[in-house]
């Protein structure tokens, strides 16, 4: 059975967690958006279009033809900084936000500073762009953007990062963008803590939809037919340079890594 998938925009309270807030903001020609939180860092990331994006006193023009073709600019603004994103023309951005103590200055955070890399082998190919994360400063926040072929998992092995079996405790956000608005993607989360009482969630979801991961190990899966884009928001207990710590892998599904193509079939197999 699948679980419901969430509306933005995510909030604690929604999610019925403690650190990490999401939205996704739309906005025509000449609208601005404004955005000011006391105690808390903010990240905006821009998805399509053109816009000014006004980081306190400094006013930052940005534009990303979409999320299929170009790197994304990442706008930064510690607690107490006004945030206002004015558009020219058609314009979409993902917004998240953790609390924060004011550490590091407001800047954008040009593509060229974005570390990318490709994980996996096999049908567990991807491409992990580091939008936000360690080395490039931040007090919670986490941001990576992944592109993955169509039929293709990521997030294998699967990791967690909730806190138990010695893992960091991060909470975080799945927005996803598919190539074909026919296509679909599955993400599951779960684990078995506790002696016959697993837990699972299962989502499943199209062009523009969410998941989020309160706990447990998980991965996801694009269809057949349709390439696959995810930007992930994470925020919880690791702050600054803790934030490169790594998640905890599910031990029994490690052992591709070694070799990618091990066991696979060649058809056909009986007959």
């Amino acid at each position: 059975m699948t679980t419901p998938l969430p509306t933005v925009p995510v909030t604690p309270a929604s999610a019925g967690w403690r650190y990490l807030s999401f939205d996704v903001v739309e906005l025509s020609d000449g609208e601005s958006h404004d955005h000011f939180l006391a105690d808390e860092e903010t990240a905006v990331t821009t998805l399509s279009g053109r816009a000014a994006i006004t980081l306190g006193d400094d006013r930052h023009e940005v534009s990303r033809t979409s999320v299929f073709e170009e790197l994304a600019p990442i706008g930064y603004a510690p607690p107490g900084t006004p945030v206002t994103v004015t558009a020219d023309g058609p314009f979409t951005c993902a917004i998240g936000s953790a609390p924060a103590e004011g550490r590091y200055p407001a800047r954008l955070i040009e593509p060229s500073r974005i570390r990318s890399e490709v994980r996996g082998g096999g049908t567990a190919h991807r491409q992990v762009n580091h939008s936000l994360a360690s080395p490039i400063e931040a007090e919670r926040l986490i941001l990576y953007e992944v592109y993955v072929p169509r039929g293709t998992w990521s997030g294998w092995a699967p990791h967690r990062h909730d806190g138990m079996e010695g893992s960091p405790y991060l909470e975080e956000v799945y927005y996803f963008r598919l190539d074909r608005p026919e296509g679909f993607w599955i993400h599951r989360n779960w684990h078995e803590d506790e002696p016959g009482q697993p837990w699972e969630q299962i989502y499943r979801g199209g062009d523009g939809d969410f998941a989020l991961v309160p706990a447990g190990y998980h991965s996801s899966v694009a269809c057949p037919g349709s390439n696959m884009y995810f930007l992930n928001y994470l925020a919880g207990e690791l702050v600054g340079d803790e934030r490169a710590t790594p998640p905890c892998f599910a031990s029994e599904h490690t052992w591709i890594e070694s070799d990618w193509g091990n066991g696979a079939w060649s058809l056909p197999v009986v007959g």
